[in-house]
């Protein structure tokens, strides 16, 4: 269960497929489009870090120029699948090679027949190196002609980045030279053609903006044409002169077959250590391994100054800015199977420590406040309004940016995670402590007493919940926040035992004062924290006072809460797009007895839009109910979540990948079904398997040393 399989070509589903079919190597993506066009084709590269400046949401991946075009003609004729006759259709990945192939048998208007096979990838065993390879055999005798190039008039739906600077030929390579018009970052591309078949004439065009390079040949019916297409790419990210550099590894690829191997064999060593096994259950098996080669995909390996965005890279959705969606549902896999991915990640927040500083002094407050939406520098880059979606004359007013606090103790639990189960004091003395310490900082600024009421508050909030904005005492967000200060002192009193000098730097440049450690114990043990004698939490301050709804009764349909009652409307309610109380206990399971996760499963899940609430919550919601005992139940939110993209369940995956989602699956499988619990001080598992599974096998790196785990359903 390797491939996922198109065999008949809807157009109508085409910008679903782009992203369904979407390869990269953790420097870029491409998505599914074809290499020849298709009207209405929503194709786009994003490069990690490539931002250039936008309207409204101020920044966003731009979409590289083109690598893909080739064009095939038939005596004449332009193959297209929106013209001619298609007799024969099929596409399909393979998520152990990276490897996207396509078989079309195609017809002219004219009669003319040709079997057309399209495959490519992004190497992983070279992330500046690009490949392509065309065959065509003719069913006529006549002439065949390739037009390969390069395309930078490429745009953002309909908003364009790049400025030509060049381009030109050196040694057989032909080159592209585009720049970034407000970040001014240089891009270059570069292409070296190889054919079996001696051309019968070679042509160079030089359009502006467009190289490209036409190859003639006498077609012979039965005899296959094959070319391949090699591309180099770089930006000034990576190098002083990204044209030189593009050149240069388009020029080193030696054969399609010698760069398929090195490149299949980078994959093999991926999936030996994050692969996923489950007999009983074809649909899960594909679904895992879908979502765990889109993230592979969009994981930088080399680039510790980019996160992963909400969409990956894999769509225009959310204009590549990242959100507390990469430290909680998306870092826990590579922390486990791969942590120097999960270091780079990390070190981006510490990299943005000084634009999170600068958020919370802009809005009062100490330490750091990290940005809820974040691009290339970490400023706070939510749009602050956007048009209404149902009435395009109307603003809606965006909160999360200025709200929606909770991400600064995401980042620093996520430090803290890592640490934990990859012993990596080198790191955490370096850099995770400090995102601790400063993070607390902000909290202990943030909390606000109640003189009446003799506590510490963090009123006017989101939480992860965001059909309810502007509450008061959201639980997940107080409770994180305790944390942080709670675990920012032990942090501290540990590194005064094994890294005093760091200690001491640290107190000094953050002001670790007694006197503000003294705060800190303080508030942490005085923040509110709303929760009934029998156990069950409060998500926020007047929230059991809110409308109840019956969702059953609303079912089915196929639009989201907030859409039905209205954004107003639906704050009203009791109607959760993810139960915050959940979410923070599957965090923090320790810090909760098993009679207060069962009142409060019962007690939200009832409340929880699940259809078309968050695309976050199926998976959370699936570990949960593992833990109160009912793996049946939580197969149907698993497989809500493993079903996100591959079928389309809301309706918007043509945006991209849902990152979260993806990544939450494999916590679900690992954390609810595995039932592994990692510690400091060890592992166990408490296996909870769907009853149709008949085994369940995964491994996962603990303090550096592979562990392989093998279960059987009894």
């Amino acid at each position: 269960m390797w491939k996922i399989t198109e065999e008949t070509f809807n157009p109508e589903k085409q910008h679903h497929k782009e992203t369904i079919f979407t390869i990269g190597n953790g420097y870029l993506s491409t998505r599914g489009a074809f290499e020849e066009g298709y009207p209405g084709g929503s194709r786009a590269t994003f490069i990690h870090g490539v931002f250039d400046d936008v309207p409204v949401v101020f920044t966003e991946l731009a979409n590289a120029p083109d690598w893909l075009p080739i064009h095939v003609y038939l005596n004449g004729e332009r193959f297209s699948l929106a013209t001619g006759n298609i007799e024969h259709y099929e596409r399909q990945l393979d998520l152990r090679s990276g490897v996207l192939r396509r078989s079309v048998r195609w017809c002219s208007s004219a009669g003319d027949g040709a079997t057309l096979v399209f495959e490519r990838f992004a190497s992983l065993a070279d992330e500046h190196l690009l490949c392509i390879r065309c065959q065509v055999t003719p069913e006529f005798e006549g002439a065949v002609e390739i037009r390969a190039g390069l395309n930078g008039n490429m745009d953002n739906e309909g908003f364009a980045h790049w400025d030509w600077m060049g381009q030109g030929e050196r040694e057989g390579v032909y080159y592209l030279h585009n720049r970034t018009r407000a970040t001014e970052i240089d891009l270059g591309l570069a292409m070296r053609l190889i054919s079996t078949s001696a051309p019968s004439q070679s042509d160079y065009w030089d359009a502006q903006n467009v190289p490209t390079l036409k190859l003639s040949f006498s077609a012979k019916r039965g005899e296959t044409i094959t070319l391949v297409k090699f591309v180099g790419i770089a930006t000034s990210r990576d190098t002083s002169n990204p044209v030189e550099m593009a050149v240069e590894h388009a020029r080193l690829a030696q054969s399609w077959e010698s760069a398929l191997e090195a490149h299949q064999r980078a994959w093999g060593r991926e999936w030996e250590r994050c692969d996923v096994q489950i007999e009983g259950d074809d649909e899960a098996q594909i679904a895992i391994r879908f979502n765990l080669f889109q993230l592979l995909i969009a994981a930088p390996r080399h680039d510790n100054r980019i996160n992963i965005g909400a969409k990956t890279l894999s769509g225009f959705g959310y204009s590549g800015h990242s959100f507390w969606d990469t430290e909680i549902f998306m870092l826990p896999l590579f922390i486990y199977t791969a942590p120097e991915i999960a270091r780079n990640l990390l070190n981006y927040r510490y990299g943005r420590l000084p634009a999170a500083r600068q958020k919370a002094q802009t809005n009062g407050f100490d330490g750091a406040q990290f940005a809820w939406e974040s691009a290339d520098t970490g400023e706070e880059v939510t749009p602050t309004w956007v048009p209404h979606y149902a009435d395009r004359t109307k603003l809606i007013r965006i909160w999360t940016g200025d709200i929606e606090i909770h991400i600064s103790s995401d980042i620093a639990y996520s430090a803290h995670r890592y640490w934990e189960a990859t012993g990596d004091d080198s790191w955490f003395i370096e850099q995770g402590a400090e995102l601790v310490l400063d993070t607390a900082r902000f909290w202990a600024s943030r909390a606000e007493w109640n003189d009446g009421a003799k506590h510490y508050e963090f009123n006017d909030v989101i939480g992860p919940d965001e059909y309810h904005d502007h509450v008061d005492n959201n639980f997940y967000t107080n409770y994180m926040a305790k944390w942080n200060l709670q675990t920012a002192l032990e942090v501290l009193d540990w590194l005064k035992a094994n890294a005093p000098a760091k200690a001491n730097e640290l107190t000094q440049r953050l002001g670790l004062s007694r006197e503000r450690l003294a705060k800190w114990k303080e508030v942490l043990t005085r923040i509110y924290l709303p929760t009934r004698p029998d156990g069950l939490i409060e998500q926020f301050e007047g929230y059991f006072e809110r409308r109840a709804v019956d969702l059953a009764a609303l079912e089915p349909r196929d639009i989201s809460a907030q859409v039905l009652f209205g954004i107003e409307g639906c704050n009203e309610t009791q109607v959760l797009k993810q139960p915050d109380v959940l979410m923070l206990q599957y965090l923090l399971r320790k810090d909760f007895t098993d009679e207060q996760i069962q009142i409060n499963y019962d007690y939200y899940t009832a409340r929880t839009d699940h259809t078309y609430g968050s695309s976050l919550g199926p998976s959370i919601q699936a570990i949960m109910a593992c833990d109160v005992g009912k793996p049946d139940e939580a197969y149907e939110h698993f497989i809500r979540a493993a079903r996100a993209d591959l079928r389309d369940v809301r309706g918007n995956a043509g945006d991209g990948i849902h990152g979260a989602s993806a990544g939450g699956t494999w916590q679900a499988i690992v954390f609810g079904f595995g039932g592994l619990r990692v510690t400091p001080q060890g592992w166990s598992t408490a296996p909870r398997l769907p009853r149709h599974w008949k085994r369940l096998a995964f491994r996962f790196l603990y303090r550096g040393e592979l562990q392989v785990v093998d279960l059987k359903n009894s």
